[in-house]
């Protein structure tokens, strides 16, 4: 693959730059103070507290891990300490904002105009957890897809489609470990327990350097450390599910653990109604998953943190008189070792050790036949990243990460009887992949700062691989062995990343970046809909790795002392490499077959705009966005070559997400969602065909139909029992207040209130009477959820 290297050179001439702007100033004695942020009510560290010196108006912001480092020039502060030394200063902050005598903290009101990410979103529990639930289920995907340039694909789909990418070029990470299915119940609900939940970042552009492997966005989720300095126990019990955390010391201010848990019990619930004669008795389904943490704070400058996920779905069907029994079960196990050190005030490291594996099975039973088909994706990663400080003006971070990668597209064993057989080969595919990364963060004026970053990533594909090569018909032509560890396939490349703000006012800034990204996985589907079904495959020596380049720029404006956010932004984003099925193609097609055998590829663009207004203080808050776009696809094997719209390819897309804090009792929430109606490929002919004695479709364009419009209404309250109740001081008798054990409240929520019919799928019905020659052809319309309301009890003590 060949690349241009302007942008290389630009990078490199920036750090020459920085270098000699360092030994200029480098006659002036300068001494750091760094530390470690942390929330006093929990011991939990706080991401993103922007720390800021009074004299010099300069700051720095904490990064993940809570972790903040100032370099300034010798001299009196009003820190009440001289600093004529280096100083490590670790706060316990409340939930407010506070002065810390020498330092202001603050929350990150003006990230928005001083930093140079571009197109970041963080989010807090707090805010999503006051947003209506569906089924009484807080979803932190649901409530991402209410961010603009963030589209849904219909309704009941956890897919995230960012800026006209496809659900599988959005990196997911959890705790530093990879999820590659972030759904349960088929895409209605997402993996993710908002109790056990810290903080979660989107990334739709301008993506650091540290990240790669995705072309769209980066969503990274960091699960809680647990309660360092009591136990603390949180749940909720709801219609469909119910869960439970359970956080605390296990030595106090040192070792904290955090164990979430949560299960649907629909059922448990149905089997009571089902009589055990019916045909379908013994149907169900059910999804449970858990989360656990240990954080070890060894000294001021060791921490180590171990941390896992395991979550399941598992869907059974049974036809008594058909004597068909099949159980589709799929689900994701992470776990990621942490260890963060300071080796100096202005030298900070996170490495991480992770294990990630996806699997799905489909296990099939027709009286004596049965038959298991399953595919999925295994990880064992490493990951090392170092921040550096310089100065106030200055942050570098570089690293590099290694992964190992082993697909099981598909896999498929039959038993009759006694006897099995295999149906296909065994065809894991194993590859490595790689990445060093560096990135240089600085103020080139008081105005104007830069990140540039340059990321060199690497796949290779190793044995053991058996290629099955067909000729220009698609018939056999022999095939081709490779032994374990045998290099079958590689490619690299360099991802240039460069970002800017310029401040235009004390209040507001133009920002813009450039991202260039390799993506060598994929996802393969047939369905129009993400289903567990859809399959990961690598680059491989048929398909090349995927492709991105995007340019985004954008005006950034606070308003009322930084009470209202608000920003404009336009992007355009071009994408190649991307695969599809060929026309045709069956999932059972790639047995004993290479998969890349029935994709072909092709290459997309979108483009669009984006505006966004958010209130973040007040007892009354939220956000508006709105998102004009255009996403288009073409591939020479489908449609003719021609250009057709994304099944996803949605032109207004109108999110509002309002709270309102009417009292400590009383909170309400509210929801409103509009979206043009999603692209989908019918028939536009149908004849009757003697020879196969059926009739036979003939279908339009490529996604050349569009559904009715999507939009809906969901509300919500809670009702907050007392935190406190009055009680006699026994030493002096008078009435005072004590902090109550136990306290709970009731969410109330309604999803789609004034009952929308909102668009699943579209069908073909044949109506009337063929011989009388009165029969018609009829579009009909699959809606999924009615009015529904829920109610969820939530405790904690």
């Amino acid at each position: 693959m060949k690349y241009r290297l302007p942008s290389f050179a630009f990078l490199f001439a920036s750090f020459v730059f920085n270098f000699l702007t360092l030994n200029c100033l480098a006659q002036e004695k300068k001494y750091t103070i760094s530390g470690v942020i942390t929330d006093a009510k929990n011991g939990e560290t706080l991401i993103g507290a922007s720390v800021q010196v009074i004299e010099s108006g300069r700051g720095s912001v904490t990064n993940t891990y809570g972790f903040y480092s100032l370099t300034l020039p010798e001299g009196k502060y009003s820190l009440k300490v001289e600093l004529n030394r280096d100083l490590r200063k670790s706060l316990a902050l409340s939930s407010r904002s506070v002065d810390v005598a020498e330092v202001v903290i603050s929350a990150e009101a003006t990230k928005n105009i001083e930093s140079t990410e571009v197109s970041n979103i963080s989010l807090s529990m707090e805010k999503i957890k006051a947003l209506p639930a569906f089924m009484g289920e807080v979803d932190l995907i649901k409530t991402i897809q209410l961010l603009p340039g963030v589209m849904s694909a219909g309704e009941g789909n956890s897919g995230l489609y960012v800026r006209g990418g496809g659900p599988d070029q959005n990196l997911i990470l959890v705790d530093d470990a990879t999820v590659y299915n972030a759904a349960h119940l088929f895409g209605f609900f997402s993996i993710f327990n908002a109790d056990a939940v810290k903080n979660v970042e989107l990334i739709k552009g301008g993506m650091p350097a540290q990240y790669g492997g995705r072309l769209a966005s980066v969503l990274d989720i960091s699960l809680k450390e647990g309660n360092s300095k009591e136990l603390q126990v949180d749940g909720g019990i709801g219609l469909i599910a119910s869960r439970l955390t359970i956080q605390g010391p296990i030595k106090k201010d040192k070792i904290s653990f955090i164990v979430s848990a949560r299960r649907t019990y629909i059922d448990v619930l149905a089997k009571p109604f089902i009589p055990k004669t019916s045909n379908a008795a013994g149907s169900g389904y059910y999804f449970y998953d858990m989360n656990g943490k240990i954080n070890w704070r060894i000294s001021e400058k060791d921490q180590v943190y171990l941390s896992g996920y395991y979550g399941k779905d598992i869907f059974t069907f049974i036809d008594k008189d058909s004597f068909i029994n099949f159980k589709v079960p799929w689900g994701n196990g992470t776990a990621s070792a942490r260890w963060n050190h300071l080796f100096s005030e202005k030298l900070f490291a996170s490495t991480s050790l992770s294990f990630s594996d996806y699997n799905f099975q489909f296990q099939s039973q027709f009286d004596e036949f049965s038959a298991t088909f399953y595919s999925g994706v295994r990880d064992y990663a490493a990951k090392v990243t170092f921040s550096y400080f310089p100065s106030v003006l200055h942050s570098i971070k570089f690293g590099a990460n290694f992964t190992r990668h082993r697909f099981t597209p598909n896999i498929a064993n039959a038993q009759a009887g006694a006897t099995e057989f295999s149906i296909g080969a065994d065809d894991r595919i194993f590859g490595n992949e790689s990445g060093i990364f560096i990135s240089d963060d600085f103020d080139v004026t008081d105005n104007l700062r830069i990140n540039a970053g340059l990321r060199l990533s690497n796949y290779s594909q190793v044995g053991p691989f058996t290629r099955y090569d067909k000729d220009e018909f698609g018939k056999a032509a022999g095939e081709r062995k490779y032994g374990k560890n045998e290099h079958v396939i590689t490619y690299n490349g360099l991802e240039p990343r460069f970002s800017f703000r310029y401040k235009t006012g004390v209040t507001h800034a133009i920002k813009g970046a450039y991202t260039r990204n390799l993506q060598y996985i994929q996802l393969a589907s047939i369905s129009p809909l993400s289903l567990p079904t859809d399959i990961w495959i690598p680059s491989s020596q048929l398909l090349k790795p995927q492709l991105g380049n995007q340019f985004n720029i954008g005006y950034f404006r606070n308003l009322a002392s930084n009470k209202y956010e608000t920003s404009v932004e336009v992007y355009y984003k071009t994408m190649g490499n991307l695969i599809e099925y060929v026309e045709g193609a069956q999932p059972d097609d790639n047995l004993g077959d290479n998969v890349d055998n029935n994709i072909t590829t092709g290459k997309g663009n979108s483009y669009g705009l984006e505006l966004f207004v958010k209130k973040m203080t007040g007892k009354f808050n939220g956000w508006i966005g709105y998102t004009l776009s255009k996403t288009t696809r073409t591939f020479p094997a489908i449609n003719g070559g021609e250009p057709f719209a994304a099944k996803y390819d949605r032109r207004h897309d109108l999110s509002i997400a309002l709270t309102y804090d009417k009292s400590p009792t009383w909170s309400f929430g509210a929801v409103f969602v509009y979206a043009t109606g999603s692209r989908i490929t019918l028939p536009v002919q149908r004849y009757y065909s003697f020879e196969a004695a059926n009739f036979v479709d003939i279908y339009g364009p490529r996604n050349s139909f569009k559904m009715a419009p999507y939009h809906r209404i969901d509300v919500s309250a809670t009702l907050r029992r007392p935190t406190v109740k009055m009680v006699k001081d026994p030493v002096t008798g008078e009435m005072v207040e004590r902090k109550k054990k136990v306290t709970s409240s009731w969410n109330f929520s309604i999803y789609n209130l004034y009952n929308r019919k909102n668009p699943y799928f579209l069908y073909n019905d044949l109506t009337g009477d063929l011989s009388k020659g009165d029969s018609k052809v009829v579009l009909k319309q699959v809606s999924l959820f009615p009015i529904l309301p829920s109610v969820t009890w939530n405790f904690s003590f």
